[in-house]
């Protein structure tokens, strides 16, 4: 999701300038390798409650105010990006290329 907000309270507009460059880069790439029958996709995941982000002391209170901004007052799952990943696998998605799956919460909404 820091591809399309400015991630607040944490300074990062490196991080979210080089996620910005991801989604372009993805449809650069769909638009090039499509005639070679080649899907290019990405997933835009919001805060997710990683081991690696639920065991660091520094995040902690950062996860305290995601959360209170959070339209669904929580931390995404892992396995809740799990059903885009087998769709975009998937010979269903045949069709499907140079697209950017956001799965935030609705956290990009407002």
């Amino acid at each position: 999701m820091s591809a399309h907000i400015v991630n607040v309270p944490q300074p990062q507009c490196a991080y979210n300038a080089s996620k910005a460059g991801v989604i372009q880069l993805t449809k650069s790439l769909a638009v090039e390798w499509a005639k070679r029958g080649v899907r290019v996709n990405c997933i835009s995941p919001g805060y997710i409650g990683t081991d690696l982000t639920l065991s660091s002391e520094a995040l902690k209170p950062l996860i305290a105010q995601w959360n209170a901004m959070a339209p669904m007052g929580r931390l995404g799952k892992p396995e809740e990006l799990q059903s885009v990943c087998v769709y975009l696998a998937g010979d269903t998605s045949t069709f499907t290329t140079g697209s950017d799956f956001v799965v935030d919460g609705a956290f990009t909404s407002f």
